[in-house]
């Protein structure tokens, strides 16, 4: 960095406002509270409904990270798009997107446990995708309600478990 140049702190800066009047902060939020209020435009699904939905035609997408799939597994049937390239992938006017993209198709999201694939969602409700949800609870409950995950360098059509 060049000598007297101050670093900008990049689109994730939070300005923070403060009440002069009591102190405190003004119009900032908690993550939880960003959270719940995410949660409130979306119809989240179990395990179950989220394979009954891909029988249906439904896009169930893995947000986790590569490292993340490796240690823990994949669900067969899912697609890889990790979080930072999301919207680019599903906005079905971007260049970027995927054939998948389309404003009526049902896209599904998971992560670990459902907390990003829920912010995540409302970023894709954004862009027009109404059906955009996530998976309660993430790849953890797909995994605890027993259904089919691939481990390891396993091919994604061979589906093993853990003993």
């Amino acid at each position: 960095m060049a000598q007297g140049r101050a670093r900008s702190p990049g689109p994730w800066y939070v300005l923070r406002v403060t009440n002069t009047s009591g102190g405190g902060t003004a119009g900032v939020r908690s993550i939880d509270e960003i959270l719940a209020e995410a949660r409130t435009r979306l119809d989240r699904v179990g395990p179950d409904e989220a394979q009954a939905a891909m029988s249906r035609g439904a896009v169930l997408v893995d947000i986790r990270t590569q490292a993340q799939r490796a240690e823990q597994g994949r669900v067969p049937g899912a697609i890889h798009v990790e979080r930072n390239v999301l919207e680019w992938r599903f906005d079905p006017q971007s260049p970027a997107r995927l054939p998948q993209a389309g404003y009526d198709v049902q896209v599904i999201l998971f992560c670990v446990d459902g907390y990003a694939s829920s912010l995540a969602a409302v970023d894709l409700q954004k862009l027009g995708l109404a059906r955009a949800t996530d998976l309660d609870g993430g790849f953890h409950a797909w995994e605890k309600a027993g259904l089919p995950v691939v481990y390891g360098d396993e091919p994604a059509n061979g589906v093993v478990t853990r003993a």
